[in-house]
């Protein structure tokens, strides 16, 4: 007689999509403790101080105070994302906020004084700030004087510059509404949800591409469902600021209507399509990050090391040009305190709280949008809640020595852990 042996049916074996993303994430927390932090700390800054003022004064969260946050953290965010490409080489530009007024000088000079079309005139402002980055980075990598004394220099140079653009400090009024609309306008409707679908898109089109590339290259590559994750949030979260910068915000709507993105998310958008693409998808991003990480290493190599660092210079003093646009424009005039006062300041402070290594060898786009963003809301929440500009300087303050002790540390686990 024979016992039949019932065994218990064992467990399902978990599906390796599954298992995939587990292991994803166990990998991204070990990255995480060994100090590799990424753009986390800028992330979490943003909800919290989200929450925070929005229980504080919850007309922070009103769609009105959603849009003005665009406006008010432009210019800063165009002259921080110039910023990332100096600070990658472990450089500093001190100048980037004046060579910003400069630029907008030039270009109301010739918008409003002289009368010609805008187009020329933003033309010229760029081509100024193309200049400008141009002798820097020559004083620079030619003559090998620090950046910081150098930059420095053109700090104290352009303010008397200014001064002179504008005739010892007069005002002069942007009325060019093409100009105008850069920092002022807004999207219709259709438009913010055709930017959005492109956006989506192109982002996913991307990501997609490069997980089949490394697929099929058989590099170490995320799960797929991470990636499709990671599209649908972006997403998400685009659909949810369309909608709401869609509704009316205007307090007198039979009067004037205030619907819409603006007009300078989808200019920032671009900007930054841009650059995130020159920083990584091509010779140039990857001799950058070689240059800023180890720029003996780079020469062996090949890298045209000067060449490289120049060109970085012109990159931040074109953006700055793009800033001072961007700022005359929000003003709708320029004075001689375009570009002065808090700006170099809070655009440092920006692409260092985003993510920006002040050692030179890190850096993203990205990083200065969203230290940016974390500027721009201590500023308007404080704002709001009737602090004055003495707090406020001290909390930017105590934010900025906070990211720059995080990058610290992380350079410092990173050593520990063995990387360089």
């Amino acid at each position: 007689m024979t016992t039949e042996v019932h065994t218990p049916p064992s467990a399902p074996a978990e599906p390796s999509a599954a298992r995939a993303v587990v292991a994803h994430a166990r990998n991204y927390w070990a990255e995480v403790r060994s100090g590799e932090v990424g753009a986390l700390p800028a992330v979490a800054g943003i909800i919290a101080l989200c929450v925070f003022f929005g229980l504080s004064k919850p007309v922070f969260l009103s769609v009105g105070n959603l849009a003005n946050l665009f406006g008010q953290g432009a210019a800063v965010a165009c002259i921080a994302m110039g910023l990332v490409f100096v600070l990658i080489l472990g450089e500093i530009d001190l100048s980037a906020g004046f060579a910003s007024g400069v630029c907008a000088s030039v270009m109301a000079v010739i918008l409003t004084n002289w009368g010609l079309h805008w187009t020329i005139a933003i033309g010229a402002a760029l081509a100024t700030g193309v200049v400008i980055g141009l002798v820097l980075g020559t004083l620079v990598v030619k003559l090998g004087i620090p950046s910081f004394v150098v930059t420095l220099a053109a700090f104290l140079a352009f303010q008397g510059i200014v001064l002179m653009i504008l005739d010892e400090g007069s005002n002069i009024s942007i009325n060019d509404e093409t100009v105008k609309t850069i920092a002022g306008g807004n999207l219709e409707r259709w438009q913010g949800w055709a930017l959005l679908a492109v956006t989506v898109a192109a982002y996913a089109a991307i990501q997609v591409q490069r997980w089949r590339r490394r697929v099929a290259r058989s590099l170490v590559h995320e799960p797929l469902a991470v990636v499709l994750a990671r599209v649908g949030a972006l997403a998400a979260l685009l659909a949810a600021g369309v909608f709401l910068l869609n509704l009316e915000r205007s307090a007198n709507p039979d009067r004037i209507s205030l619907t819409g993105v603006p007009v300078v998310v989808a200019v920032i958008g671009v900007l930054f399509a841009v650059w995130t693409f020159v920083l990584h998808r091509t010779r140039f991003g990857r001799h950058l990050y070689a240059v800023g990480g180890n720029p003996e290493a780079a020469v062996r190599a090949g890298v045209n090391v000067d060449r490289v660092r120049i060109a970085a210079f012109v990159i931040c003093s074109g953006m700055a040009a793009v800033g001072g646009v961007v700022a005359a424009s929000r003003a709708a005039s320029v004075d001689p305190n375009t570009g002065g006062s808090n700006v170099l300041l809070l655009s440092v402070g920006a692409a260092v709280i985003g993510g920006a290594s002040l050692f030179g060898g890190k850096g993203t786009v990205r990083a200065a949008l969203l230290g940016g963003a974390v500027v721009a809301i201590i500023n308007n929440g404080m704002g709001l809640m009737g602090l004055s500009a003495g707090v406020r300087f001290g909390v930017t303050g105590a934010v900025l020595l906070l990211a720059a002790g995080v990058d610290a540390m992380s350079r410092g686990r990173g050593k520990l852990f063995g990387r360089h």
